[in-house]
């Protein structure tokens, strides 16, 4: 459903730049929301077929051959890609849509990168009179796809401010979290939460199902004190049935956690507790499940006996 027209930004024109599994479903709301949604994807098909499925709706989309295609023109420019290196490509590489954003306009970038090429991208932005938001976002392609997103913003007070109007679309939270590079070292600590957090579920349903309990019960008993957490509540039935098929993959759990370590690293930190799950993941890894979800974590645990 649209937003009320008194929830809307002036803004109209937005390109968004990738349209997987997390970008495309937050570019569909930004287009039902009334905003000129223009998407690129690298996989073309993926654009079309995007653009497609929303016409279907009556809803404002295009696509664009190339990034700086999609952000001619746009007031925003928004990205969601896959790591450092596919961010420069489409920003600054040939084609890139930094070079074809005009001053003034705003861009938003919604992937988990490095803190430094949060602030490398600001500071190109800002060359060229331009407005940079590191913004990645929680809350897996069910978020995406529900418009619950919380989203975590580095950058400028003005430019947060601009950008949380158009982000209120897809997003149920929006904190400024400080500086450039803000919002990905605090998307960093979200990582290392959830993987801290994912591997004590683990161990925790194991020794359960070990036991011979009731897995219904335990999580009822615990679920409602100090051990509580969203992975418990929605993750807890579906590990211990073996199901991992929920979007955010192994692979890119172990993507963010490299830029966490490497963040540690930097600041002189010890970070034990993300480096051991870190390779718990590459043991899911070898075992196939590089593209299940996170809480794939709980296959490298066997279910052991009860004592009969």
């Amino acid at each position: 459903m649209p937003l009320p027209r008194s929830r809307m930004s002036e803004i109209r024109t937005i390109a968004f730049i990738g349209l997987g599994v997390m970008g495309g479903p937050m570019a569909g709301h930004l287009a039902r929301a009334g905003y000129a949604v223009t998407g690129y994807n690298r996989t073309a098909s993926r654009a079309e077929s995007w653009a497609a499925n929303l016409s279907t709706e009556g809803l404002d989309v295009a696509t664009a051959p190339t990034p700086a295609k999609a952000a001619e023109g746009k007031e925003v420019v928004m990205t969601c890609v896959g790591n450092d290196t596919d961010l420069d490509q489409v920003l600054l590489g040939p084609d890139g849509a930094l070079s074809a954003m005009a001053q003034g306009a705003l861009l938003i970038d919604h992937t988990t990168v490095s803190a430094a090429m949060a602030r490398r991208v600001d500071g190109e932005a800002a060359k060229r009179g331009i407005a940079a938001v590191d913004a990645p976002v929680s809350g897996g392609q069910a978020g995406a796809e529900t418009g619950a997103l919380a989203v975590m913003c580095g950058g400028s007070e003005p430019a947060v401010e601009r950008a949380r109007a158009v982000m209120q679309a897809f997003a149920a939270r929006i904190v400024h979290v400080g500086p450039a590079g803000a919002g990905q070292t605090t998307k960093m600590a979200n990582q290392m939460c959830i993987a801290g957090t994912l591997a004590g579920l683990s161990e925790a349903i194991r020794l359960a199902q070990a036991s011979g309990l009731d897995l219904d019960a335990v999580r009822q008993a615990i679920s409602g004190g100090a051990a509580q957490s969203w992975q418990m509540d929605n993750r807890w039935d579906t590990m211990a049935a073996g199901e991992f098929d929920f979007g955010f993959a192994v692979d890119w759990m172990r993507k963010d956690l490299g830029y966490a370590l490497e963040e540690a690293r930097g600041l002189g930190l010890s970070a034990p507790v993300t480096a051991l799950v870190d390779q718990f993941y590459s043991e899911i890894q070898a075992m196939g499940g590089a593209r299940q979800d996170t809480s794939a974590l709980i296959r490298r645990l066997p279910q052991g006996k009860k004592d009969t």
